[in-house]
């Protein structure tokens, strides 16, 4: 991560190790969505665990989705209860080190283990969701409002290079399998192990370094964390340019969702990648993503947030219509890349903008209220393709397609979000 040009940016008494420290969970977490979710055992379940079945590709779906109903309705609660107790480092730790575990338990899937497949999916998507909403609630403590922008995108920027580091580790490892008297296929198991490794390395200097600068409720428990989303449901009138985005929200994550979920099974059923080819594609589109959330983080500060996070879905309109309309591996880098640019600046525009406008001091309560959007999106999206491809018999281009109507969804109703009213609601 370049280093931070003055402490503009920053709150008062928040050094620049401790905002690297933050920026470096992005850098740890991102290993498991880049090798787990999107690049390598994504694919390998389809085909291997599940052996190509006809309902492979909607069993993987119906198991993330399960996962996101699960946080939609935990996160919100948790994310309260961490508010109330000044808990949200320990709930981080938490978080971690299950979804660290539940890594390490799917290197022992192999060729009809579904079952223990799934299971440890879900255990391990519902944690890394959780550490996810979390660490964001930071990100008010840390940087100035004027400036939230732009230390969103530093740490999406270092986030997207610890995925890629996860992956080529992971890509050296299968790669060399037949050298090892083995195959690309069988050494996948072991990239969960890499996976694993990284996350608990990389993290460290976040629960070394990053403070909880929060105070406790005066009567914490379960009690305020209820009392306090009652609150929020009573005066959701005062929040509407938030709630607008979180609407927005459940559309555009559900486009992104459904590419993070289902780009390695798209290049290898459709594009007729291999394993190493899907693998080498993702880690060039990582440095397009880390690109993306690095500029984009400086441009939405000028610009504002709203024009900036319009900007990138209309990018993920032309990605959709880029990647139906492939017919050649060299097209369809172009729209591998094109989402990788927008998928860096969305992601950083959309967690700035939920931090710009949530309330002070209930920063985690309000991104648990966004993970029920994103979660919901994840449920919505990669579902919707993978009904499409069950009905049609595997017809992935129309899927693809289709994906394109949630990110103009999304368009229709961020034309209704004004920021800065948003902003003067809560200030």
């Amino acid at each position: 991560m370049p280093s931070v040009p003055g402490q503009s940016a920053l709150n008062p008494g928040v050094a620049r190790r401790e905002v690297w420290a933050w920026a470096m969970y992005d850098f740890a977490n991102s290993g498991y969505t880049t090798v787990v979710l999107t690049a390598v055992f994504n694919a390998y379940f389809v085909a291997v665990v599940a052996a190509n079945a006809e309902w492979a590709t909607f069993a993987w779906t119906a198991a993330l989705s399960v996962s996101y109903a699960m946080v939609m309705v935990i996160g919100p609660l948790l994310g309260a209860w961490a508010d109330a107790h000044a808990a949200k480092k320990q709930v981080l730790a938490y978080s971690t080190a299950i979804c660290i575990a539940g890594t390490v338990a799917l290197a022992w899937t192999g060729p009809g283990a579904v079952a223990w497949a799934v299971v440890f999916i879900i255990v391990s998507n519902v944690a890394y969701s959780m550490g996810e909403n979390i660490v964001a609630a930071f990100l008010p403590e840390i940087a100035r409002p004027e400036a939230l922008g732009k230390v969103s995108g530093w740490g999406w920027s270092l986030g997207y290079f610890g995925g890629i580091l996860a992956l080529a580790i992971s890509l050296a490892w299968v790669m060399t399998a037949e050298s090892r008297g083995s195959t690309s296929s069988a050494a996948v198991p072991g990239t969960m192990i890499i996976t694993a490794a990284v996350f608990a390395l990389a993290a460290l200097p976040t629960f070394l370094w990053l403070k909880e600068r929060a105070l406790p409720a005066t009567v914490p428990g379960a009690r305020a964390a209820l009392a306090r989303l009652m609150e929020t449901a009573r005066s959701a009138g005062r929040y509407r340019d938030l709630l607008l985005v979180f609407l927005c929200g459940v559309f555009y994550q559900a486009g992104v969702a459904t590419v993070i979920a289902l780009a390695a099974i798209y290049a290898e059923q459709v594009m007729g990648f291999k394993t190493q080819d899907t693998i080498l594609l993702v880690l060039v589109v990582n440095v397009t993503a880390a690109i993306g959330a690095f500029g984009f983080g400086y441009a939405q500060d000028r610009v504002g947030k709203v024009v900036a996070l319009r900007l990138t879905i209309v990018g993920w309109v032309a990605m959709t219509v880029v990647a139906f309309f492939s017919r050649t591996p060299a097209t369809f880098w172009v729209a591998a890349n094109l989402a990788g640019l927008c998928m860096g600046s969305s992601q950083s525009a959309g967690r700035a903008l939920v931090a710009f406008l949530s309330p002070e001091g209930r920063s985690a309560e309000f991104f648990g209220l966004w993970g029920v959007a994103v979660r919901l999106a994840a449920i919505l999206g990669p579902l919707t393709y993978g009904v499409v491809t069950w009905v049609t018999g595997g017809n992935h281009r129309l899927a693809i397609l289709l994906t394109g109507g949630f990110f103009i969804a999304a368009l229709i109703v961020l034309a209704f979000v004004n920021e800065r009213r948003g902003r003067a609601q809560v200030a």
